[in-house]
Order: C-alpha cells, then sequence, then structure tokens
C-alpha cells in the first residue's frame, strides 16, 4: 500500500512513501520465550500424573478408569469451564496480571496435590490445577496475537505451543527421578508421611509461584494494534467476568435464562434434563460416577454459556458458534487431542505395565521422546501451516489433516510390538505427526474472529481440546482397558493395548469435520467484518 502526503506552504506532493507492514519486535520473541517458559510449567504440572499413575493407583487402590478420570476429566472440565469467563477476562483486563495470579494459583494447587490421601482429595486439587491453568493459553495466544502479525502467527503460536511437548517430556523425567530418590531415601514413607509421588507434586509445583513473579513484569501489549483494530479498556472488567462467571454456575445460569425470558428458561431445562438423562445412563453402564457426572456438569455449563453470550455479545457468537468452518475445525482438531492426550498420559503406564520397562529408563526415553517429537512436529507443522496458507485461505487446514492421518500407522505398529526400540521410534513419529496440527488450529480460530474477541475464542477452541479431547481421551482408553481385562488374584487388571489402540477409530470422524473444515474457511475469514457488523458489531 503506498501514501501521498502534501508538503509545506506550497502544497508540493512528496515521494510516495510505503506503508510497512507491522513487524515483530526484539521484545515480541522475549515475551515468547517467558510464555514459553510458562506453558512448560503448565504441562509439567499436567502430565506429571502419567509418570505417577501406576504408584497411585497401588497406593490409592484405583482402577484404569478412574486414573483416566484424573488424567482426564477432573481436570478438564473445570479448565474448559472457567476458560470460558476466564477468556472473557483476557479480552477485557490485563492479560499479563491475569496470567501471573493464574500460574501462582495452578502453580499452589499442583503442590496441594501432594497432601492428596485419596481419590477425592486427589480430584478436588486437581480440579483447582484446572481452573488456575485456565488462565494461560486465553491470555497467551492473545497477547502472542498482539505481539505477532498474522503473516508470522502461526508459527509463533506453535513455538508457544512447543512449551506443551517439552513440559510434558520433562515432567515424565522429574516425576520418575523424584520418586524413585525420594522412595530410595524414605522407603517406609517421609516427612509428614510423604511417599514419592507425594514429593513429586509439592516439587515441580512451587516453582511456578516465582516464574509468576517474573510474568508479572511484562509489557501489556496495545489490543489490536497489528491487524489495524485498537480496542479500548473494558470499563468494568470485573463486573463482567462476575456475569460471564454465573453463565456456567447453576443455579445461576437458571436465573440468567429466566432474564431472558420464559421460553429461554424452558429450553434451558430441557437441555439439562437430556443432558442428565444422558450422563445417568452412561453412569449405569460403566458405573463410573465422576466421569459422567463431571461430563454432564460441563457440557450443560458450554450450552447455558453459549445461549447467554448469544443474547448478550451476538456479534461474537456469531463469530465463534455460528461460524461452522470455527466449529469444525475446533472439534476436528479436539479429535486429534483427544488421540494425543491418551497418548501421553498412557504411554508410560503401558510401557511399565505391558512392556514390563523399568520407570526410570521409559521416563527417560519417553520424556525425551515426547519433548524432541513434540517440539519438532508443532515447530514444522506451523511454518508449514504459515506457508499453505500464503497459497490458499484454508491452507493450515491441510496441516491439520495431516495430524489426524499421520499417527494412525505408527499407533497401530508401536502399540502391538513386543519390542521396546520399535515401540519407542512408533511413539516418537506418532507424537511428532500429531504435534503438527496444534499450531494451524490455533491460528485458524485466531482469524476467524476480531481482536477483541480473541481471549473468548480461545476459550472456545480450548473446550473442544478439553472437553472433546482431554476429558475422553485419557479415561476413554481407561475404560477401554478395563472392559477387556481380566480378575487376577480378586483385582481388575486391564488391558491398555486394546484400549490404546480403539484410539486409531476416531480418525474419520476427525477427517470429515476437517474436510467441511478446508471448505467453508476461505469465505468464513473473507467476511469476519461484514457478519460481525450484521450481528451488531461497530466495524
Amino acid at each position: 500500500m503506498s501514501v501521498t502526503v502534501e508538503g509545506g506552504n506550497n502544497g508540493a506532493i512528496s515521494p510516495q512513501a510505503e506503508v510497512k507492514p507491522p513487524e515483530a519486535s526484539s521484545y515480541s520473541w522475549y515475551v515468547l520465550l517467558v510464555l514459553v517458559i510458562v506453558y512448560i510449567l503448565n504441562f509439567i504440572d499436567r502430565q506429571i500424573l502419567s509418570i505417577l499413575a501406576v504408584d497411585i493407583k497401588a497406593d490409592l487402590g484405583l482402577t484404569d478408569a478412574d486414573m483416566g478420570f484424573l488424567g482426564g476429566a477432573a481436570f478438564a472440565v473445570f479448565y474448559a469451564l472457567f476458560g470460558i469467563p476466564l477468556g472473557r477476562l483476557a479480552d477485557n483486563w490485563s492479560r499479563v496480571k491475569l496470567l501471573s495470579v493464574g500460574l501462582a494459583l495452578w502453580s499452589i494447587m499442583t503442590a496441594l496435590s501432594g497432601f492428596a490421601r485419596n481419590q477425592v482429595e486427589l480430584t478436588m486439587a486437581r480440579m483447582g490445577v484446572g481452573v488456575g491453568e485456565a488462565t494461560a493459553s486465553p491470555t497467551a495466544y492473545s497477547l502472542i496475537s498482539d505481539y505477532f502479525p498474522k503473516r508470522q502467527r502461526a508459527t509463533a503460536l506453535a513455538i508457544y505451543s512447543s512449551g506443551l511437548y517439552i513440559g510434558g517430556g520433562v515432567s515424565l523425567f522429574l516425576g520418575a527421578l523424584i520418586v524413585q530418590s525420594w522412595d530410595a531415601a524414605y522407603p517406609q514413607g517421609g516427612p509428614l508421611g510423604l511417599a514419592g509421588w507425594h514429593a513429586a507434586f509439592v516439587a515441580v509445583g512451587i516453582p511456578g509461584v516465582l516464574v509468576g513473579l517474573w510474568v508479572a513484569t511484562l509489557r501489556e501489549p496495545v489490543r489490536g494494534a497489528m491487524d489495524g483494530f485498537v480496542t479500548p479498556a473494558h470499563p468494568a472488567p470485573f463486573r463482567a467476568f462476575a456475569s460471564d462467571l454465573s453463565m456456567i454456575v447453576p443455579p445461576f445460569t437458571l436465573w440468567g435464562a429466566w432474564q431472558r425470558g420464559p421460553m429461554a428458561l424452558l429450553i434451558n431445562m430441557l437441555v439439562a434434563a437430556a443432558i442428565a438423562a444422558f450422563a445417568y445412563t452412561m453412569i449405569q453402564l460403566t458405573g463410573n460416577f465422576p466421569q459422567w457426572s463431571a461430563v454432564g456438569f460441563g457440557y450443560y455449563a458450554v450450552f447455558s454459556w453459549a445461549s447467554t453470550l448469544r443474547a448478550k455479545d451476538p456479534a461474537t457468537f456469531r463469530l465463534i458458534w455460528g461460524t461452522p468452518a470455527f466449529i469444525c475445525t475446533t472439534i476436528g482438531y479436539g479429535l486429534v487431542a483427544l488421540a494425543a492426550y491418551a497418548l501421553a498420559f498412557w504411554s508410560a503406564p503401558y510401557a511399565e505395565t505391558v512392556l514390563g520397562l523399568p520407570k526410570k529408563e521409559l521416563a527417560f526415553i519417553l520424556g525425551a521422546n515426547g519433548a524432541v517429537s513434540g517440539f519438532l512436529g508443532v515447530i514444522i507443522g506451523g511454518r508449514v501451516a504459515d506457508f499453505l496458507r500464503t497459497k490458499h485461505p484454508a491452507g493450515r487446514i491441510l496441516v491439520i489433516i495431516l495430524g489426524v492421518l499421520g499417527p494412525i500407522v505408527p499407533i497401530g505398529i508401536g502399540y502391538t510390538t513386543d519390542n521396546a526400540t520399535l515401540f519407542y521410534v512408533m511413539n516418537f513419529l506418532a507424537g511428532m505427526l500429531g504435534a503438527t496440527a496444534l499450531g494451524a488450529a490455533a491460528a485458524t480460530t485466531q482469524d476467524l474472529v476480531l481482536p477483541r474477541m480473541r481471549g473468548t475464542a480461545t476459550a472456545a477452541f480450548f473446550l473442544g481440546t478439553t472437553l472433546v479431547g482431554l476429558s475422553f481421551g485419557p479415561y476413554m482408553v481407561g475404560q477401554i482397558s478395563d472392559l477387556a481385562g481380566t480378575m487376577v488374584d480378586g483385582k481388575l487388571v486391564g488391558n491398555l493395548r486394546v484400549g490404546i489402540l480403539s484410539l486409531i477409530a476416531v480418525a474419520p470422524i476427525a477427517l470429515g469435520l476437517l474436510i467441511a473444515a478446508h471448505r467453508t474457511v476461505p469465505k468464513a475469514e473473507r467476511t469476519i467484518v461484514e457478519r460481525a457488523r450484521d450481528a451488531g458489531e461497530p466495524v
């Protein structure tokens, strides 16, 4: 684009000056580095449960389905639900302050996990971790989008997302190291009666509080400046947060529906009854009350939030829930995440119990495996996605499809072999290929909304990765493992091989959704402003 500028007193026209596109500064990259470190801590705190699973299962007398619930829905439902109002708060308040508070909260709750004496106490602590971690990605995605121009956004988001895989890998190594060192030093239990797995939670939780102070020193960027849509500050961000929180917490959800009219209340109650009936049926079929009550609560809360959003902010509702391209991308990637989360959680227990590999060895190899494969996959995927985006508006969707199809063969080989080396190699390939999808999916959803909506869009995107992916991935594998298992000495021994291989069945569904996204993304992105304006947005 070029502009001309009038000269001084003679009114002469100056030579045309090119308006340079916005650039990421050195400070932008520094902020990105800090956010990566935060995300590493995020996934250390989240994924350390995996390497501790065998010890926790034995100590607390739990089944594979119970562990799948602790590794999935116990965390994911609260992570997803609180991500909704916290995503809106990220759109309305200081993202830097919100992230620093959230980091301190989830770190404290991780440390408190180390004092749990039963499943209920551990569940409550993991719920707290989920609430705190719900601040991370809405704030980080929004900050990155305001520090990096659109042409670099998938790459920047991919680099940020590498923290997921680095943190997940480091968590296995740290967890195994702490458990073995603690149990060797205190074979009968350490101070306060803490076993090795207790100590691991405490050790990884405390450093996050200090990093939270570092995060608080970051500068808050101008919201929307990179895209030419500078957004003014919200006059009452916490009043809006309280209102948003009431959207997802019964019985306030019923009051909110009543305020929209008797018909809205009736629809809300009918949906609540339908979800409750579904949850009750699944509880009767599986015998797992915590899993399906949490999932039912989560889906009802999402419906209530979406209904309220439609009434209070129709433009945001239109660009998120009213955009098939956004929904297909989110759910399609959510099914990729389902397999990825399941593998991340169950690969270590599988190797320890099925292949008989020692905890320290598998933690080191799988940890390095996960960190390197995930890092390579997400970075390569982000770069390729940005390149394909220059060729076609929906080019990034092709990378998400690779994340669906690529892991199928490695999973099929890796989880049927008894050869440890082949298992490690196939696990590496499955992780790398699956990781390619994240940056592409995140950038696609960010580009389908206006800048002021990015925190909310991130929260909606993570509803797919959590309420679809994390809530069901680890649990599905654990439940199928229990169903395919046998009784040994009066105790149920699951079949994790069958459980993990069942993940391949979700690929056709994900593929169909992503093909639909590829067809609809170009028009959806092209008509953002028009559709927002039609919904009442003053743009």
